[in-house]
């Protein structure tokens, strides 16, 4: 199903049973990190702060920190439903004749109602402030102590490609500096920083106009995150997802539009060139990033609904609510991983290797060195790039299996022959590598090695009982009264 707005996923938690609401007050200094913490590690529900401290807009956390709750936002019984129609339309040929083409109409249909649609308005304008406002007045988080301040941890940064015009939505967190400022943390690697730049470069502007967007329906929420390739609009994945488009609005003071139905829209600029230290900042590693130097986002119009409601997450030790999310990307994604490596069976992402440093893979092996090609297949693409650690196995291995994994790798590998190391992009929250967005990668070769591939020892088969002595066993066992 697809939710007109965040109120509507509220609704559908709570029915579902996965949400909770917190009716006394909270302090958003560090208490209600602690809380989600402690409901997202114990299988908790989704929490709903009525009575934050200092702040009359209640707070929404963890509401996709569950698969059961990431199949809610995203209106499926299980995300594999999404990869299935990703399949069907990847899989999808030229119809021959009449019949083929009536066949193929519903689908052309569908596909015509994920794109973006333009509304005259919408209720992110029920309150327009252009002046006379604080960034103080929402209940920001201080997630962590050692944080740098409150950050904006769960919005939609809307940014324009100044060459093309194209829309890019990212998630990047943006630290509070006072009332009216905040940071801007795109990543070297991320399409926002690509627009800035490359803004810059033109040296036709002073300024780089940006909206953030925060609280939507949750499908638009999740594109923010998704590893797209550049210019591929979130807003029309967003629509295929919630198989009806995603109205947009555009903004008061800046040219951008944002979703229509968002909770609270911060419009602004950014002086290009103007950066200021922002961090440290607790973060998906479970270790705290680093202080650095980023862009100044000047904030000088807030929109938001009567009645908000603050939509954050908090990041830390795995697994949090972003293991979820990133689990639900894994399996979203494989059908177009596949594209480029049609060997690929499946992949684990551990909630231990906080996505870029650990992927596992098990391939259908064909020809020698196969292994080794899909390493450096992962290591080109997108995101995956980042990968720090790429363990890949043969087919018949459970990667959803650790503990399956580790010995059959253990036992697979010659540690000089099969582990490969690279250099290369890192993530920028990579604290071990040599320098800043550069470092080493490891691939490791644990699939049973051929002839072909130098190796002309006997290779074991791995201990199992004939089906026939379990059947017997299993009734002699029930016998037993074991």
């Amino acid at each position: 199903m697809a939710y007109k707005d965040l109120r509507e996923f509220i609704a559908a938690l709570e029915s579902a049973g996965e949400l909770k609401r917190i009716p006394f007050e909270v302090d958003t200094d560090l208490e209600i990190t602690e809380f989600a913490d402690r409901s997202v590690k114990s299988g908790g529900p989704a929490l709903l702060f009525e009575k934050p401290k200092g702040s009359q807009v209640p707070v929404l956390i963890n509401a996709f920190a569950s698969m059961k709750r990431m199949e809610i936002a995203l209106g499926v019984g299980s995300v594999q439903e999404i990869a299935d129609r990703i399949t069907e339309y990847l899989q999808m040929k030229t119809p021959e004749g009449l019949i083929g083409k009536i066949k193929m109409l519903p689908m052309l249909a569908e596909m015509g109602s994920f794109f973006p649609k333009i509304a005259g308005g919408g209720p992110c304008k029920d309150v327009i402030l252009r002046d006379r406002f604080s960034l103080f007045d929402f209940p920001f988080l201080k997630c962590w102590p050692d944080d740098g301040g409150r950050y904006i941890t769960l919005p939609m940064v809307f940014s324009k490609n100044p060459l093309t015009g194209k829309r890019n939505c990212g998630c990047y967190r943006l630290q509070v500096f006072d009332e009216r400022t905040t940071g801007m943390h795109w990543q070297t690697h991320k399409q926002g920083a690509e627009h800035y730049r490359r803004l810059r470069a033109a040296g036709k502007s002073a300024r780089m106009e940006a909206a953030v967007a925060i609280g939507a329906d949750p499908a638009a929420m999740y594109s923010a995150i998704l590893p797209l390739p550049p210019d591929l609009d979130e807003m029309m994945i967003a629509g295929f997802l919630r198989s009806k488009p995603v109205e947009m609005v555009k903004c008061e003071t800046v040219d951008i539009e944002v979703p229509a139905q968002s909770e609270i829209v911060l419009e602004g600029y950014l002086e290009l060139g103007e950066m200021r230290t922002e961090g440290p900042f607790g973060d998906h590693t479970g270790f705290y990033s680093l202080a650095d130097e980023y862009p100044v986002f000047h904030v000088q119009c807030i929109t938001h609904r009567k009645n908000p409601v603050y939509a954050t997450t908090i990041v830390g030790p795995p697994p949090m609510e972003d293991f979820y999310m990133g689990k639900a990307i894994e399996r979203i994604f494989l059908p177009l991983m596949r594209l480029n490596l049609p060997e690929v069976r499946d992949i684990h992402m551990p909630a231990e290797g906080i996505f870029h440093n650990l992927i596992l893979v098990s391939i259908r092996k064909s020809y020698p060195g196969q292994a080794r090609k899909v390493m450096h297949g992962i290591w080109g693409t997108g995101q995956a790039m980042f990968s720090k650690c790429i363990v890949v196995v043969d087919e018949d291995v459970n990667v959803q299996d650790l503990s399956e994994v580790a010995w059959k790798a253990l036992n697979n590998i010659d540690p000089q022959r099969d582990i490969e190391f690279v250099t290369g992009p890192v993530d920028s929250l990579d604290h071990a590598s040599r320098l800043p967005n550069f470092g080493s990668k490891m691939g490791i070769d644990a699939t049973r090695k051929w002839p072909t591939e130098g190796f002309t020892r006997p290779w074991p088969d791995v201990i199992t009982m004939p089906e026939q002595v379990k059947s017997r066993v299993e009734e002699m066992w029930r016998r037993a009264g074991l």
